[in-house]
């Protein structure tokens, strides 16, 4: 079993101005499903030219990982069998990983559970939805203490729906016959819930995609689980239409992994204990759940979110409830600590850094080359020393800057500073603080961070609809 340590979905269209051969449009075809599944799946982060050379030793070695995982011959080669794989319904969760959890092992820390189902598919008639996912349910619940109830009103543990394509939550569904589904792991908020792709053809039997068997797979995920290399295991990522659906039964590996969690039915009531890492008292290190805690920088990071502080950040992803922490020179040693604004810029998979009068340019792990700039090369004047804050609006391909009371608007497009340029950040914000550390643009709001408060605005509705602790974001 693996489990899910980096998240990208970064789809790179590939184009030709030479018509090709049937045979070149296949391979160009088959190139194509690779490097998306890839990508998708198995952490994969390239370009199409990279992916081109066949000679490529990541790439092999990604196919190989694959083919593994999946129990193909580890060949390296994109042959008949590995791209018939590639072309199967599964599970949207990546295989990346090494244990048979999530990262930082995220468990529900209570014995009964609820779920909702908030709407329906029109495949299937309400009672057969309805008798799919209470019979899933039931497989955890026969082998862990577990227990579930169903609510038809407010917030559930587990909320369960169907979406097709892009659905609000940064992953959408591909269309009939890829992902059927993805779940999160335990958790606040949208974690544990579970999403269905209403593309697909769902069916109580196997002449379609079988919604027990997939809602099963899934709940495993909300439970913790990860994804199993074993075949006959439930939560091996491949959709398996031959499964025995009469007298259906978890595998060992299922039973042995969701026990690791959470122990077998004659276990006593009484929850262990969770283990968790704190940060030394005096160590110097900073501690997400210290009420008074504040942020130098946030940014966002192919699909993750970034939190610096002092000499370190956390990292988090919506696929773990628990945030990752790290040395800023762990991944960027020719960074500064103590900086002062971040943002990323997604049409040019690009985070910018700023410290002083000098600002950096990383993408994934690695420094660009010509950097540092100087900030005045943005279009500040002279009297500008730093930058307070900076997110980037990647609708509209604006970037905000704060500074003090103030704030300038970047123009992606043409590269420049906006006429009109600083206003005052009470008079668009209203009901923000004027100091302002940090800014994150996420679900369509702005998240502005001044000291341990974080103010949620509504850009539409021009007001502050939420205050909150700065440290909400690292689930605290």
């Amino acid at each position: 079993m693996m489990h899910l340590a980096f998240l990208v979905l970064l789809c790179l269209p590939v184009c030709s101005a030479y018509p090709l051969s049937g045979a070149a449009k296949q391979e160009d075809s088959n190139r194509d499903l690779a490097q998306q599944y890839l990508e998708n799946y198995y952490n994969l982060k390239t370009d199409v030219k990279q992916f081109r050379r066949k000679e490529n030793n990541l790439i092999v070695k990604k196919i190989r990982r694959m083919q593994k995982f999946l129990g193909l011959a580890a060949t390296g080669k994109l042959d008949s069998d590995t791209l018939e794989v590639m072309r199967k319904p599964r599970c949207g969760v990546p295989d990346v990983g090494h244990f048979t959890t999530f990262p930082g092992i995220p468990k529900w820390r209570k014995t009964h559970l609820t779920y909702r189902i908030v709407n329906y598919t029109q495949d299937l008639p309400r009672d057969a939805v309805d008798s799919a996912v209470e019979k899933a349910v039931k497989v955890w619940e026969e082998v862990t203490p577990l227990t579930f109830s169903r609510l038809y009103e407010r917030e559930a543990d587990i909320m369960i729906s169907f979406a097709v394509k892009e659905h609000g939550d940064f992953y959408p569904f591909d269309g009939s016959g890829h992902s059927l589904a993805h779940a999160y792991p335990p958790g606040p908020g949208l974690y544990g819930d579970i999403h269905f792709d209403d593309d697909e053809k769902w069916t109580e039997d196997a002449s379609g995609t079988n919604l027990f068997l997939v809602a099963a797979h899934e709940l495993g995920h909300s439970l913790g689980l990860f994804h199993s290399a074993n075949t006959e295991a439930l939560m091996y990522p491949l959709y398996n239409s031959f499964t025995e659906l009469v007298h259906f039964r978890l595998s060992q590996d299922d039973v042995n992994g969701i026990q690791s969690l959470y122990g077998p039915p004659s276990a006593s009531t009484e929850e262990p204990l969770v283990p968790t890492i704190s940060v030394p008292s005096g160590s110097g290190m900073p501690a997400k759940c210290d009420p008074a805690l504040s942020f130098d920088a946030i940014s966002t990071l192919r699909g993750e979110y970034l939190f610096f502080k002092d000499r370190y950040f956390w990292r988090r992803s919506h696929w773990s409830s628990e945030p990752e922490f790290h040395l800023i020179s762990a991944f960027w040693p020719s960074l500064p600590s103590y900086l002062d604004a971040a943002y990323e810029v997604n049409s040019r998979d690009t985070v910018f850094i700023f410290k002083g009068n000098e600002f950096w340019a990383i993408r994934g792990n690695e420094v660009q080359a010509g950097y540092p700039r100087g900030i005045h090369t943005l279009g500040f004047p002279p009297t500008i020393r730093k930058i307070d804050a900076a997110v980037s609006d990647k609708e509209k391909k604006k970037t905000y800057f704060f500074v003090e009371d103030k704030y300038w608007r970047f123009d992606e497009n043409s590269q420049s500073m906006e006429q009109g340029f600083p206003r005052l950040i009470a008079d668009d914000f209203p009901g923000v603080e004027p100091k302002v550390d940090a800014v994150l643009q996420a679900f369509g709001f702005f998240y502005f961070f001044s000291g341990s408060s974080q103010f949620e605005f509504d850009p539409n509705a021009r007001m502050v609809t939420h205050i909150l602790k700065s440290n909400s974001w690292l689930h605290c």
